[in-house]
């Protein structure tokens, strides 16, 4: 029996990751997917832990040759995407998968997995509140943290394409929600 998707979507800097990793804690039958992408890898991430880092080269061909279930460019260059052998294997061992993925891909893989798969959009309250957590993060240039705050306002606009939003200005607040819709669903 295939388990079931829960799809995490969200501008940079809404939180997203730091929810996913409280319900992978928190909820025993979920197995993170990790994503494959050509970005660079950050100082503090592991190759096959954060993602699955490929040359841009190597992607291509797995794209070409039907190896992933979607994927993105979603910055000019850098691209992101699933392994449909991830989501086997963790279906595989009886598990149901959680992704952290961009809203494009969000939106895709909600679309591939139909009723099998609820897609849940992490909202903050405003533009300035996504600046301040990225600049937080103090990982990118000031022209990639402008490129990365211009799209985010864009993709606020997406919440109407998910099945659920919850708002992420109290974190443990946040969490708690997410952890009640997730429960939901995969108990229906």
């Amino acid at each position: 029996m295939e388990g079931k998707a829960i799809i995490f979507s969200a501008p940079s800097g809404a939180g997203k990751t730091t929810i996913v990793h409280s319900l992978l804690d928190r909820i025993p039958s979920l197995r993170f997917s990790i994503s494959a992408t050509t970005r660079a890898k950050r100082p503090t991430e592991i190759d096959g832990r954060d993602y699955y880092f490929l040359p841009v080269e190597d992607f291509v061909f797995k794209k070409e040759s039907g190896d992933l279930l979607e994927w993105e460019e979603v910055y000019e260059g850098t691209f992101y995407g699933t392994l449909k052998s991830e989501v086997a294997r963790i279906w595989s061992e009886g598990n149901h998968v959680i992704f952290d993925v961009d809203v494009k891909g969000g939106k895709r893989l909600k679309k591939i997995l139909g009723d099998q798969a609820i897609s849940i959009f992490v909202k903050v309250s405003g533009e300035d509140v996504l600046r301040e957590r990225l600049e937080m993060r103090n990982t990118e240039s000031d022209e990639v943290l402008n490129m990365r705050v211009n799209k985010a306002a864009e993709e606020m606009k997406e919440e109407i394409y998910f099945d659920r939003a919850v708002l992420n200005e109290n974190l443990d607040d946040a969490i708690n929600e997410a952890e009640h819709i997730v429960k939901s669903f995969i108990a229906n």
